[in-house]
C-alpha cells in the first residue's frame, strides 16, 4: 500500500487494450498527479486474468474487485459468479464490482441481470465487502432488487453517478452509500452538477473509468487517472470550496468504504 497519497481513483480500467503499451506511463503519471491508489473493477472471467497481472505488476497502486459486469450476463452467469466468489476471497480485492444493471442497448436479458445482481448482493454480504454498481437507464429495478436485500446491511457507491438528487436520497436510504463522479461532471450542461450542489462532500468518491468519460480539456482521447485533479477541481468549484478539501474528504470516504488502512 502506498506510504502517503492525495486522491484514490476508485474506478479505473487501466488493463484494457488501450494502455496496452503505455500502462507503465499511465501509472506514473497518475502517481505524480497524487493519485497513488486505483481500485479496478472487475468485469468477467475474460478479463479478470489481465487486472490481475496488473496488480502483480504494480501491488503498491492497484486493489481490485471482483465481479460480473452486467453487459457480460448470459445464461452461464451462476458459473460465473462462482469464479467471482474465488477471486473475491484473493488478497488484495476490496469489492464486489462492478455489478448492476444496464438497459441502455436492450431489455432482453433484464431477469438475467437481476438475478446475477441478486446473487452479487448476497455474496457481498456475506463477504463484508461493499459493491460498486453499474446502472444504467435501470433505476426502478435496482431499486426493487436492491429492496429486495434490504436485509443484508449493504454498503457500496453508484459509479459514475449522472443521475438527480432525488436518485440520491433514494441511495442513501439504504444505509452507508456512495456517489462515484467523475469527468462527466466537467462536460458542458452535465446534469450532475446541479445533482452534486446538494450531495453532501462526505458521500462522493472520485473516479476516472478511465479509459472512458475523459474530463475536458481532453475530451475526445483516452481517460487516464492522472486526471483525477481535474474532477476534484471541478467538484470544489460547484461545492465552493478548495481541491485540497476535496481531495481529504473524498479520499477519506474511500478508505472508509473500501476498508483501505494507509500504512504509515
Amino acid at each position: 500500500m502506498p506510504q502517503g497519497y492525495k486522491y484514490i481513483d476508485t474506478h479505473a480500467h487501466l488493463y484494457d487494450e488501450a494502455f496496452r503499451n503505455d500502462v507503465a506511463g499511465a501509472v506514473e503519471r497518475a502517481v505524480a498527479a497524487g493519485v497513488g491508489l486505483i481500485l479496478q473493477p472487475d468485469v468477467d472471467s475474460r478479463e479478470r486474468g489481465s487486472m490481475k497481472k496488473l496488480r502483480e505488476q504494480f501491488p503498491d497502486v492497484f486493489l481490485n474487485m471482483a465481479g460480473l459486469y452486467p453487459g457480460s450476463v448470459n445464461e452461464n452467469w451462476e458459473q460465473e459468479v462462482e469464479l467471482v466468489r474465488e477471486s473475491a476471497l484473493e488478497e488484495g480485492t476490496v469489492a464486489i464490482g462492478e455489478i448492476g444493471l444496464d438497459y441502455h442497448y436492450s431489455k432482453d436479458s433484464a431477469d438475467l441481470q437481476k438475478a446475477a445482481l441478486k446473487a452479487q448482493l448476497e455474496l457481498a454480504s456475506e463477504l463484508n465487502l461493499p459493491v460498486n454498481i453499474h446502472l444504467r437507464e435501470a433505476e426502478n429495478d435496482f431499486f426493487e432488487v436492491l429492496d429486495s436485500c434490504r436485509h443484508l446491511g449493504l454498503s457500496g457507491n453508484l459509479h459514475a453517478f449522472s443521475g438527480s438528487f432525488e436518485t440520491f436520497r433514494r441511495i442513501e436510504k439504504y444505509g452507508d452509500w456512495y456517489v462515484g463522479i467523475g469527468g462527466v461532471l466537467t462536460f458542458r450542461n452535465a446534469r450532475v452538477a446541479e445533482s452534486l450542489r446538494k450531495i453532501p462532500l462526505d458521500r462522493i468518491v472520485l473516479e476516472t473509468d478511465s479509459p472512458y468519460l475523459t474530463p475536458v480539456p481532453y475530451r475526445g482521447s483516452r481517460n487516464e487517472s492522472s486526471y483525477i485533479p481535474i474532477i476534484a477541481s471541478a467538484v470544489a468549484g460547484i461545492k465552493g470550496t478548495d481541491i485540497d478539501e476535496v481531495a481529504e474528504v473524498t479520499t477519506s470516504n474511500a478508505e472508509k468504504l473500501f476498508k483501505i488502512t494507509r500504512q504509515i
